[in-house]
């Protein structure tokens, strides 16, 4: 895809915090192979930190639902003469956007279909498919992104609370799923294997995740309860100081890799073919290989409709212990 001449581009994304992360890459390789092109992008409200400070945007817009604010916001997009529209999004609301530019436009490829037959049926398409981030590039015929990695661009002014001169392994327990998360027990076990070797675990966490951190701080001894009300700067820059992050598939996981701190990823429900893995960061998936009912959601269940959720339970604190010291050990 070639931007020569093309003066405006918006991209659209409107969530969430993962999703976000990784369009980074090809926002970062958009402007430094055409740096003349305005690049603007559209998300929402409650996202707007991951690119608030991203200096490769021209413009960050907040999309509303009301129908007050969203007739303002197609009155200023219409104003904004775009050239070209890139969809990351690609649903109803997305479609609605693009109609009312009436600009040149991409979308992303979101593989419906070969992920139902992957999750229903377990016929596997998309064993071979690359990454969302280079999924995304896909959107733009023959372009190609740079060899980095995500970006999240962290203020000067957000004070760190934790003190450099320790060792501190991350933990962030959470997910929006159920079948995404790893037992907290075993959570408890891993942190005190951590603490037993002189590390300091760390919890991370938004407001959906305050009670699971506070329930593991009064089980990890000496460990750090740094959940919060999702403020996500405050969460960045002390975890850029943990030797490594143990995580869910999760945002936070993309968070981590934004921040190149390597990470212990761990998948229950879903799998790597879906493309959410960590991107061009040092990192350990730790997962449940061959189990016949994975994947059972693309993007996770609030119970595990098997029952037995064997996609955790046989994820052992012991396992991912090893896996992490290896992950420490690395060069």
């Amino acid at each position: 895809m070639d931007f020569t001449g093309i003066n405006k581009i918006l991209v659209i994304r409107l969530s969430s915090l993962g999703d976000i992360l990784l369009t980074t890459p090809l926002i970062r390789s958009i402007k430094m192979k055409y740096p003349d092109t305005s690049i603007d992008f559209i998300l929402k409200e409650q996202y707007k930190d991951l690119l608030i400070h991203n200096h490769y945007l021209s413009n960050l817009i907040e999309y509303k639902f009301s129908r007050t604010a969203k007739k303002g916001l197609f009155a200023r997009l219409k104003k904004n003469n775009y050239d070209f529209v890139i969809d990351l999004q690609n649903n109803f609301r997305s479609a609605e956007i693009r109609r009312i530019i009436k600009a040149r436009s991409a979308k992303f490829n979101k593989l419906t279909l070969e992920k139902f037959l992957l999750v229903k049926l377990k016929i596997n398409k998309i064993k071979n498919v690359p990454p969302i981030p280079v999924r995304y590039s896909q959107a733009l015929p023959d372009f190609c992104l740079d060899d980095s990695g995500l970006d999240l661009f962290i203020p000067n002014s957000t004070g760190a609370q934790l003190i450099d001169d320790e060792t501190f392994i991350g933990f962030a327990p959470g997910s929006k799923h159920f079948t995404k998360m790893w037992l907290k027990e075993y959570f408890i076990e891993l942190g005190n294997l951590f603490v037993k070797k002189g590390y300091k675990v760390v919890l991370f966490g938004g407001k959906d995740d305050l009670q699971t951190c506070y329930y593991l701080s009064t089980k990890i001894p000496g460990s750090v309860n740094l959940s919060n009300d999702d403020k996500l700067f405050n969460t960045a820059v002390d975890m850029k100081r943990c030797k490594a992050v143990v995580c869910n598939d999760s945002g936070l996981m993309h968070v981590a890799c934004a921040l190149r701190v390597p990470v212990l990823a761990i998948f229950g429900s879903t799998v790597k073919e879906f493309g959410f893995l960590p991107y061009k960061n040092k990192n350990i998936i730790l997962e449940n290989e061959g189990l016949y009912c994975r994947p059972c959601s693309h993007i996770g269940r609030d119970k595990c409709p098997e029952k037995h959720f064997r996609c955790m339970k046989e994820l052992t604190p012991k396992s991912a212990y090893e896996k992490i010291n290896l992950l420490l050990n690395s060069k």
